[in-house]
């Protein structure tokens, strides 16, 4: 059974960053998809960052130059920087056993089969 753990969310100050990171165990073979999402209060998820076993990367456009997603066997890393208020949210690790048909789709909540428990990120001003 794959199974993402989230660490590394905290509150940091506008302009600052924070790095999370998500051990997802159980990911067995070449093949994978993984990805960061995030909810705040009130709001839908958001596909923020995703990875395949490809290469492929995608960001959400309000995150791209600020935040870096990258991957060391079974951990997923998020880089953000120049965090702002717009960025408070709870950050879920996702991960699927196959690729997805298109960059758009990497970021589809409906694409991603195992999900982590999250981690909150609070950005203040």
């Amino acid at each position: 059974q794959v199974q993402p753990v989230e660490t590394g969310g905290g509150s940091v100050q506008a302009g600052g960053s924070l790095k999370l990171t998500c051990l997802v165990s159980g990911l067995i073979g070449s093949t994978y998809s993984m990805a960061w999402f995030r909810q705040a209060p009130g709001k839908e998820y958001e596909g923020v960052a995703a990875v395949d076993s490809l290469g492929r990367i995608n960001y959400a456009l309000p995150v791209r130059g600020r935040f870096t997603i990258s991957v060391n066997i079974a951990l997923l890393y998020l880089e953000m920087d120049n965090l702002n208020t717009e960025d408070t949210a709870m950050y879920y690790c996702a991960a699927n056993t196959r690729l997805v048909a298109s960059l758009d789709d990497m970021l589809s909540r409906s694409e991603y089969s195992f999900w982590g428990q999250g981690t909150q990120v609070t950005v203040s001003s």
